[in-house]
């Protein structure tokens, strides 16, 4: 008989019974190497690790640049199972210093199916669970229905050894329902792994409102579910080349970095920068999830017996 895996305490972090647990972000500029981009992220993450994070989260897709701003059958190569490589790799670093770590990976499920995939590693060094994107873009240089199958997991929260946490990835951070499945599963802290930029011929008129309106949503999602939100984004300016090395667009993106930490009431604990190269260390206190839920009880006022709708795709005004 297999033996069950022992229950786990969410509320307080279970190594030491406290409410603290620290939250590590990662953000680093990607190159077209895939084995340069895994060694960068372990570093970081290890040094996370050693920093004292209790959870580790990488941005989207560390493994290469952003190859979706192209559809091109060269880049499935970069696609990698789960477990594998990267997975065992991550496994090593958790289980040394007891932290969980979540992985954003290329997915090769199988021959013709690939998913935009979240590794959810737990402090022993396993692998808890697997959450595959479910929203897909489809935009100018985010062409990620080529690459993409939509996930099928649905919205998933994990009891870690730290917290309970629930994981979603970058064109999903715009969807509050995502984040209220998540939540309402006991979700403490959500995660969006991100890659996201400007154009950069549109920055000097929408950007500024572009990044704000991304970091809005999601402090939002903090604010309604009463939970922490954390965003580790990408940096730098990446021109995808074709197979005859030149760039696909005269542009690229410029991604703008910033990842941060929201509070369950909304207010940013804390913000990398725009260009560097971070491993960003934040505290985040448990007790104001409770605190939050309590005082702002969203979640108990919910009017579940009307919202039938939320389920149709349209519906007409009466």
């Amino acid at each position: 008989m297999a033996k069950r895996r022992p229950q786990r305490r969410a509320a307080k972090n279970a190594d030491t019974d406290s409410s603290i647990v620290t939250v590590g972000l990662t953000q680093m500029a990607c190159v077209a190497d895939f084995k340069t981009n895994l060694r960068n992220q372990l570093r970081l993450t290890e040094q996370a690790a050693a920093a004292g994070a209790d959870v580790i989260c990488t941005q989207e897709l560390f493994g290469s640049q952003y190859f979706c701003q192209v559809e091109d059958h060269r880049f499935f190569k970069l696609a990698e199972t789960i477990p594998g490589p990267s997975t065992d790799a991550f496994a090593k670093i958790a289980k040394k210093h007891r932290t969980v770590i979540i992985a954003s990976l290329f997915e090769r499920r199988t021959q013709g199916l690939y998913h935009n995939t979240a590794a959810i590693i737990d402090a022993d060094g396993s692998i808890l669970g697997i959450y595959r994107k479910m929203h897909i873009p489809d935009d100018p240089l985010y062409y990620e229905k080529f690459y993409f199958t939509p996930g099928d997991t649905g919205f998933r929260t994990w009891n870690t050894r730290h917290a309970k946490i629930g994981v979603l990835i970058c064109w999903d951070q715009w969807f509050p329902e995502g984040a209220r499945l998540t939540a309402i599963q006991g979700a403490q802290i959500l995660f969006y792994p991100t890659a996201i930029g400007w154009h950069p011929s549109e920055k000097a008129e929408y950007g500024v409102a572009q990044h704000e309106s991304w970091e809005l949503i999601q402090r939002s999602h903090a604010v309604a579910n009463g939970c922490y939100v954390c965003a580790p984004n990408r940096i730098g300016v990446e021109h995808i080349l074709d197979a005859s090395g030149k760039p696909v667009s005269a542009e690229g993106i410029e991604f703008w970095g910033q990842s941060f930490v929201a509070a369950p009431n909304g207010q940013i604990v804390k913000r990398a920068s725009v260009d560097k190269e971070e491993v960003l260390i934040v505290p985040c206190d448990l007790d104001k999830v409770e605190f939050s839920r309590t005082h702002w009880p969203f979640l108990r006022d919910r009017r579940i017996d009307a919202y039938e709708n939320l389920t149709k795709r349209f519906v007409d005004a009466v």
